[in-house]
Parts: structure tokens; C-alpha cells; sequence
């Protein structure tokens, strides 16, 4: 057979691959093998003799997984815990937390939310006091609540509140008791029945059915929330209504939407417990009680500066 130049050629380059390229692969491989066999004489040998089989806990290991299977995925995501406005539809049951997991110690908080001066636009300076006081557990609790305001050696608006306050969901309380109206004026006493909560978006929420007696009725509404401008500066704007069942000229009021408050307060809080304040509050009388206020000669309208400390305790 006879081959061509280019043939002559392509065996040429052939031969001369191979021998330069069979030593060196030779040499690597002898390389990998020595290591290998260093690594596997500087390893001691496991001695499965000095086990004790007897004393393993298999009852504990997972065997879920031997056949092919993922454990089972927890039934509840992480981080889905009831809310307020109840977009997660559940329960604290629903979630594994019982009552006997919770907090059941007896715990109390006072709480001064204004104690301080007003000033109204006749020049008048009085002093007065919104708070409450709370003692109980996280499932039941007792509630005092009271407010009043002294304006020229007189108390007007006074009044206290005793309640027995019951957890009907993770953010509403129920809360039945009794209010005591005294001050200026004619005293009146009131049973009580209503809820106390966090509705959507943190408005502190409160709804109080009061029944008094002659067939007497009022609806209280208060809601309010906290805006953090900064850590320790806090403005808090606050709505109060009140209606009543019928008319009751002797106390001032008419039946209806009887009067309307708006409060705005800004403070600093020094500490959690302590924060000066300074705000403005408009009181607007409506209906037949503007006409019970006129007719003795009173404001049908009020607006309050106000400075003071708020406190707990």
C-alpha cells in the first residue's frame, strides 16, 4: 500500500502526540493514586464492635423519608397569626394557642391620659383629668375609668365608670358595669353594656350602651389613634360622640346626635411612662341640646386649649 505525502503527514503528527502526551497522563494518574492511598492509611478505622445497638432510640428517627416521602408540612404557614380586621379567618385555637398557654397572671396598669389645664376662648382656665385604671389577667379584667374637668371652682362633666371586662376575641374585649354621672348639675346613674378593642389600622375603639332609669338611653362612641412622627413625638387625633334615647332637658340633653368632640394632642414622651402634651379640643353641641344650651344661655360650641402630662403607672 502506498500513502500519499498528506497521509505520511497525519501519521507523522500522530506518533508524536502520543509520545509526548502517554507520560505525562501516566504520571497524573500515578499522582491521584498515591493520594488516595495516603488519605485511606491516615484514617483510623471505625470499630463497630464497641457499639452499643441496644441502647439506640429508634422510636425517635424519621423514617418518613425511606420511602420516598417529605415530611408533612406544617398546617399553619409561619407568621399568620389571627388579626384584628380577620383576614386569616381563625381563631387562637386554630393556632395551637390555648388558653392554658397564655398569660394568666394578675397584672394592673394606671393610666392618666390628660392631666393637665385647659384654656377656653372666654379666657377661662380650668383643670381636668381623663384616665383608667385596669386590674386582671388576659382573659378577665376589672376596668375603672373617669374624667372631669373644674373650671372656676366649678366640676362640670364628671363622671366614673366600673366595668367587668371579658376577652371575646384576640383584640376585643366585652364589657359589661355601671356609670355614676355627679359634678354640677343632676347626678344620674347608668348600667353599662358594651365592647372595647383594636379595630383595622390600630384605632382604639370603644362602643358603650348606657340604660338609665325613666326609660332613659345613650350611645357612646370614642375612637382614637396614635401617629408616631418620630420615636418619642406622638400625635394622637381623638372623635367622641353621644345620643340619647329622648329628651332630658334637666340634664341638657335631647334626643338624637347629641353632641360631638374632637380632640388633637401632641406629646413627647420622655419615657414610656411619662409624656408632657399640648393639643386642642372643639366641643359642638347639636339638635335639641344646642337648643337646651341656648336657652340657658351657654356656648353652642367650645373650643380648649390644652397642656398637661400624660402618666402610667
Amino acid at each position: 500500500m502506498i500513502m500519499t505525502s498528506n497521509e505520511k503527514r497525519i501519521l507523522t503528527l500522530r506518533t508524536a502526540v502520543r509520545v509526548v502526551l502517554r507520560p505525562a497522563v501516566l504520571a497524573l494518574l500515578a499522582a491521584g493514586s498515591g493520594a488516595a492511598a495516603a488519605a485511606q492509611e491516615t484514617m483510623p478505622a471505625m470499630d463497630h464492635s464497641t457499639m452499643d445497638h441496644s441502647t439506640m432510640d429508634r422510636s425517635a428517627m424519621d423514617h418518613s423519608t425511606d420511602s420516598g416521602r417529605a415530611p408533612a408540612a406544617s398546617a399553619v404557614p409561619v407568621g399568620s397569626l389571627p388579626r384584628s380586621d380577620g383576614s386569616t379567618g381563625g381563631s387562637y385555637a386554630d393556632y395551637g394557642i390555648h388558653a392554658h398557654t397564655m398569660n394568666t397572671g394578675i397584672t394592673s396598669s394606671l393610666t392618666l391620659d390628660k392631666f393637665g389645664l385647659t384654656h377656653d376662648r372666654a379666657g377661662k382656665t380650668g383643670v381636668e383629668y381623663d384616665g383608667d385604671f385596669w386590674a386582671g389577667n388576659a382573659t378577665d379584667k376589672l376596668w375603672i375609668k373617669s374624667e372631669a374637668e373644674r373650671t372656676g371652682g366649678q366640676t362640670e362633666g364628671a363622671k366614673v365608670e366600673a366595668y367587668w371586662s371579658h376577652a371575646i376575641s384576640p383584640f376585643w374585649d366585652a364589657q359589661v358595669g355601671a356609670r355614676r354621672d355627679f359634678g354640677a348639675g343632676v347626678k344620674r346613674n347608668w348600667a353599662a353594656l358594651g365592647v372595647q378593642g383594636t379595630a383595622p389600622y390600630g384605632i382604639e375603639t370603644e362602643i358603650t350602651a348606657f340604660a338609665g332609669a325613666s326609660g332613659r338611653s345613650q350611645l357612646y362612641l370614642h375612637g382614637e389613634h396614635d401617629v408616631a412622627l418620630t420615636q418619642k413625638l406622638i400625635l394622637t387625633p381623638e372623635l367622641e360622640a353621644n345620643l340619647f334615647g329622648k329628651n332630658d332637658k334637666a340634664f341638657g340633653v335631647g334626643a338624637g346626635l347629641s353632641d360631638v368632640q374632637a380632640t388633637l394632642t401632641l406629646r413627647y414622651e420622655v419615657t414610656p411612662r411619662l409624656a408632657p402634651y399640648i393639643g386642642v379640643e372643639v366641643d359642638r353641641k347639636l339638635g335639641r341640646t344646642a337648643s337646651y344650651a341656648s336657652a340657658a344661655g351657654e356656648s353652642r360650641s367650645s373650643r380648649n386649649i390644652l397642656a398637661g402630662v400624660r402618666l402610667t403607672f
